[in-house]
Order: structure tokens, then sequence, then C-alpha cells
């Protein structure tokens, strides 16, 4: 074959087919697109008006109608915007892909921008073709002395254009629906898709059945507009009742005075809120106006717990509003929904690009000209300035909860509950909200308080750091003689860590709650799921504490004082227990509490019992034949040599007793860590019952 170089070619006739089946996933679309295109119509009017290249009428006002006719089949989508000529009409509605918001904002583009044009890249039109068999335009462009246009083409790569009879500036456009899209032609239908896409467009929107009779309201004769078409003007009587006086005297009184009434066409009501509540400066906006567009939009008539407003110019555009839902963790769903808008036009929910993915337990708008939109404007391009968004979104958040924490601290601590999982989420997600978060995350303790973890670790810096000025005080001779040997000592030890002790369940492990509260200790409750992984990264983030669980070792300050030598002890009823339970893998320890009441504690390895959490979490025991009990968290029963009970356990160890004893006294004190399992909980009770008998018989 011979060499040959050419240009690539592309054919219309199989260009347009994909165009119509594939520009948009949603075929239900074309309502967004055509009335965005008469948005921008409008826009472009009142921008020619305010520089002067035209005069709008001074009543003039601003307007989409869809005339939807399902007898006939069709859907009309008119607007009184800047229309076309029959060049422009070739330009940019004959040639695909041409956007005749892109020509006009560079022709315009150091000129007035305060009101935004939507459409950029021109594919917008076609989107009809997905619905309709045929469509025509019928327009008028502002220009003086122009000729009304009349265009048609009928889902092919031909279409006619010739004079038009139209009168009036603006432009029509009719759609001829297929058999499979009637649904659109159905008012109801029509509705519940422009409220979709159109709810919040910078113009207003009316829906109309074409053809359908007149409908008449009754208003106040005060209350008539200018607009008003009067049908009737009706005056009312004055109602009056029968009513017993004071003196029980009946009397005639007047319960309703005279009216005069207007019978009117009633007024259109439009689809669209012009200026949604997240165009508007946070002054102006109450919390009233907060809380009713939370339950418009939404439609959760549960009050949110409070918001924030978006609201920058700079570095880009983007305005909107979070709110923070409360949160059933038991019952509702916890994914919440962030709608993404564009000029005031809704692009999608939940676009993960732009809202970090923690931020989706919020409900919420954005509001972001700026974004760079793909051409069928329904989803982002990768786009290095996306990022930028998202990290301000997530910034924003950031602050406003640290400003709660520091200046409405009591609001912060009321809340903190229900916004808990999704700052501890937030904080697994992204690192940087984890820096920015980290001295403002609550902990509510066995106290009912809530404190921060530097509120937690004050009194034990404080003192270690007293500590070590008494140290640093009496050994700084000796430093001055070796101050080598001590800067090696000092690089290769680990630091000291603080322990925030904490609760999982304040009911199961009630019995080391009241240990610590005796003891004038403290524990803060971590009760969620998602808090083993939790306080795993803070602890990798910070070096100067760890966290451990209240039942994870006896600590010294439940101990007495007593210096008694306990190992024989611990020998000695290890080997009855272990005997009894039999379980050679059980730790058993005699210590000496200061509770004497309290006969036995079950403790569980930290490290083991996490390791077990997090693989309940990641449903681990069911991947890769690994075995949970694997990573079983190590067990240590200490038994209280001030107890009653463990005393004559000791001294009796060949009673016939001892062993129904010891299981007890392990079950009792699993019970205070843990629920047993069936076959233990069955043996636990036959046991109690058999004890309380023996009871009764002596």
């Amino acid at each position: 074959m011979t060499e040959k170089h050419g240009n690539l070619s592309i054919d219309s006739d199989n260009l347009f087919p994909i165009i119509k089946k594939w520009l948009y996933s949603d075929h239900d679309i074309f309502y967004r697109e055509l009335i965005s295109n008469g948005c921008d119509a409008i826009t472009k009017l009142k921008k020619l008006d305010m520089m002067g290249e035209y005069s709008l009428p001074a009543d003039y006002k601003g307007k989409i109608q869809v005339l939807v006719n399902p007898e006939e089949k069709t859907i009309k989508i008119i607007d009184n915007g800047l229309g076309m000529t029959a060049d422009e009409v070739e330009e940019y509605i004959s040639r695909i892909a041409f956007s005749g918001a892109t020509d006009f904002i560079e022709k315009y583009k150091d000129k007035s921008n305060d009101d935004q044009i939507i459409g950029h890249f021109g594919l917008g039109f076609y989107s009809a073709f997905m619905v309709a068999d045929e469509v025509t335009i019928d327009t008028l462009s502002y220009k003086e002395g122009a000729t009304p246009v009349h265009w048609s083409c009928d889902g092919g790569t031909e279409y006619d254009m010739e004079d038009g009879d139209m009168d009036n500036v603006g432009t029509e456009i009719t759609l001829y629906l297929n058999e499979d899209c009637l649904e659109f032609a159905n008012e109801y239908r029509a509705r519940e898709v422009i409220s979709k896409y159109c709810s919040f467009m910078p113009t207003e929107i009316y829906l109309a059945k074409e053809n359908a009779p007149e409908e008449y309201e009754e208003i106040d004769k005060e209350d008539k507009k200018d607009t008003d078409i009067v049908v009737e003007e009706i005056h009312e009587d004055a109602k009056t009742d029968e009513k017993e006086n004071d003196k029980g005297e009946k009397e005639i009184v007047e319960v309703s005075p005279a009216k005069d009434k207007l019978k009117i066409v009633k007024r259109p009501v439009p689809l669209n809120d012009t200026t949604p509540l997240w165009t508007k400066n946070p002054n102006e906006c109450t919390d009233d106006d907060y809380k009713d567009f939370y339950r418009k939009v939404f439609l959760d008539y549960k009050e949110p717990l409070f918001w924030i407003h978006l609201n920058m110019d700079y570095p880009f555009n983007l305005k909107g509003i979070l709110y923070f839902p409360k949160i059933n963790t038991e019952y509702d769903s916890i994914e919440g929904t962030i709608k993404l808008y564009n000029n005031q036009v809704f692009i999608a929910d939940n676009i993960k690009e732009v809202i970090p993915e923690f931020l989706m337990l919020l409900k919420g708008v954005i509001d972001c000209p700026d974004l760079p939109l793909n051409v069928s404007r329904s989803a982002l391009q990768n786009d290095g300035f996306v990022k930028k968004i998202s990290e301000y979104i997530t910034k924003k958040v950031a602050d406003k909860l640290i400003g709660m924490c520091k200046t409405e601290k009591e609001s912060y601590e009321k809340y903190w509950d229900d916004i808990s999982p999704f700052i501890k989420f937030g904080c697994l997600k992204d690192e940087k909200f984890c820096d920015k978060m980290n001295d403002y995350i609550l902990f509510k303790d066995i106290n009912d308080k809530y404190q921060t973890l530097p509120e937690l670790l004050a009194p034990v810096e404080d003192s270690d750091s007293k500590e070590a000025d008494s140290k640093e005080t009496d050994s700084k001779e000796a430093d001055d003689k070796t101050p080598d040997s001590a800067e090696t000592t000092d690089e290769n030890k680990e630091p000291e860590k603080n322990t925030v002790y904490y609760v999982t369940d304040t009911v199961q492990q009630g019995q080391y709650i009241k240990l610590f509260k005796e003891q004038g200790m403290n524990a803060v409750i971590l009760d969620h799921n998602i808090d083993t992984s939790f306080i795993t990264q803070l602890e990798q983030r910070n070096e100067h504490y760890k966290f451990m669980r209240i039942d994870a070792d006896v600590t010294d300050s439940l101990k007495s004082d007593d210096d008694t030598d306990l190992t024989e002890a611990s020998a000695s009823l290890s080997e009855v227990f272990k005997k009894a339970l039999n379980n050679d893998k059980l730790t058993v320890k005699v210590e000496s509490l200061k509770n004497a009441d309290i006969a036995s504690v079950l403790t569980l390895s930290e490290q083991g019992r996490r390791m077990q959490d997090m693989m309940k979490m990641y449903s681990m025991g069911g991947m890769g034949g690994m075995d949970p009990s694997m990573f079983a968290a190590d067990q240590t029963l200490t038994l209280n040599a001030n107890n009653t009970l463990v005393k004559y356990i000791l001294e009796n160890k060949d009673s016939d007793n001892v062993p129904m004893f010891a299981e007890q006294l392990y079950d009792l004190a699993m019970l205070s860590n843990q629920p047993l399992g069936v076959d233990q909980m069955t043996k636990f009770v036959k046991r109690s019952n058999d004890i309380m008998i023996a009871l009764t018989q002596k």
C-alpha cells in the first residue's frame, strides 16, 4: 500500500444520533437545558439594557413559560429574552457545539458581570431531540428591524428555516414528543422535573397546561394589582351572631365586617425561587429563614442542629449552606445530601470530587459558577481547581466548629453527641481537618462533663512538669559532669505517655466506673463504632498520650497500700481457678484492692481487644479463612485479697464448693466486662440457683 497522509473526517450523519442518545444520561434533563437557555437569553437582554445598547419597556419582567399539551403531545418553552436573527440561528443552532453564551461572554467580558450566564457549550438545545421527533423554533431578535424566524428539524441532519410570524421579542421552542416520552407533557410530571432541576434558576418559571379552562380566585379589593384581570366585583355583607353579654342578656354582635372582594383570573405562581437563601448575605438571614429553607429543600421536618453559610468571592466564586442534621444512627441512614449547583442550575447530588467524603453526612447546597463541568454539564472535568474548592469547604467547616468550641461551648457540648460521628469520620479521612480539630474534639466523661484533650491531660501534664523540674534541679550537677551521656540517654528514651481511660458501655462496665469514681479517677465514654479506629489514629498522631479501656488493667490507685507479699497466694489461687475453669491460658493475680466488697475483676489486654474490635468492624472474621480467636485479648483475673469470699477460697482450697465459687467469681467478673455466651449464661443461671438452694438448706 502506498503511504498516505490525510485528515480525519467527522460525518454529521453519524455524529448527531450519538449526541441525541448519549449527550445526557437522563432524558428528563432537556427541561433544564432549554429553560437554562431561556434564562440566558433574558440575562443577556438585561445586560444590553444596562449597557445602553437596548431599552427595555418600563414594565418588562423576564419570565419563562412552559406550556404542556398532552392531547397534542407537545411542549412549548417560551422566553422573552433577546431572541435571534436568522444569522444567529444559523450560527448558534444549526452549527453543533457553537455556544452563544461563550460568544456573548467573550464580547462583553470587560463589561459589568453581576449576572452570570449559565450556558457554556452550545449543546444544550440538542437535548430536545432525546425526547422529540421534531423541534421547531420561533424567534424574534431585539435588534431594530429584525425579521422573525421559523426553524424546524425532524431529528435528522437537515433543517428548514424561513421567515416566521412571531411578534414579540423572544424565543418559543416547540417539542413534538416521540411516543416513548409522552410522560413529559403531563403537567404533574413536568412540574416534578422542573422542580428538580430549576427550583432556583434566576428567572421566574411558570408552568401551565395549554388550553386548560381558566381558573379564578377571590381577593380583597385593596389587594388588587395592576396586572390582575377582574372578572367580577363581590360585596359581602357583615356577618352577625347572637351572643350573651356580661349581664346575661342576649344581643346581636358583628363577627365579621362587610367586605368588598374581587373575583380575578388566578394569578400564576412561579415554580422557582429566583433568590435562594445562599445568594443572600448571611447578615440578612434569620434562623427561621435557614430552617424554612432546610425544610423546603430536603423535606426534613426535624430541625437541623446548626448550619454554615459559605460566601466566597476570591480566589473563586462559591456560595452555599451546609446543615448539620440530627442523626439517629440507630434508624436513619447516615448519608446526607449535598446538592451542587452551577449558577443556580442543579447539577447533581453528592459529587465526591467537590464534597469531601466525610461531609456527605451533612445536608446542604453549594453553588460554584467556576466549576469546570463537562459538555453535558452533569459531571466535573478533572481539575486541580476542584481540589481547592474541596479544601476550602473543609476549612470552613473546621473553622465553624472551632469557633463554636471557643465562643459557644455550651451549644457545642449540646450538639456534640450528634455531630461527633461526623467529626471523627472527618478526622480519619482528612489529615488537615484532623490537625485543625485535634484540640477541639470533645470527650464526655463518666461524670457527664465534656472536655477537650488538652483539658483532660492538663492536670497530668502539670504534675509531670513539676516532677521533671524537680528532677532537673536535683541532678543538675550530675548533668554538668556528664553531658554527653545524659544527651544520649534522652535521645534513646521513649517519651512518657499519659493514659486516657475510656468506657465503651456504661452499663456493662459499671463496676469499673464505680471503682474509678471511688478513687477520684476519671474516664471518657467512647461508645460509637468508629471510636476504635478514631483513638488509634489519635495515638499515632500524638505521641504524648495513649488510650486504655477502663477494664484493661487494675491501676495502682485502686490498690491498697498493704505491703503483704501475695506471690504465694497468687500461685495457689491460680492453680485452683485454672483447674476449676479448665483454662490454662487464664492469668490469675491476687491484689489487695481498696474496695473489699469487690471479689474479682477481669481485665483484657488493650491491644488484643482492639484487634478484635477492628476485625468485627471490617468483617475480617469471614475473610481469607482468618479466625477472630487468633486475636483473642489476653484475660487477667484479679482476685481481691481483702474480700471475704476470696479469703475463704484461699483458706479452703480443698472444699467441695470451691470449684463452684471459682466459676461463679469468674462469670461475675466477666459480666462486668462483656455479655456471657449462651452456654455460659445457662450454666451461670443454674449455678446461681444451686447456690441459693444450698443457702436455704443451712
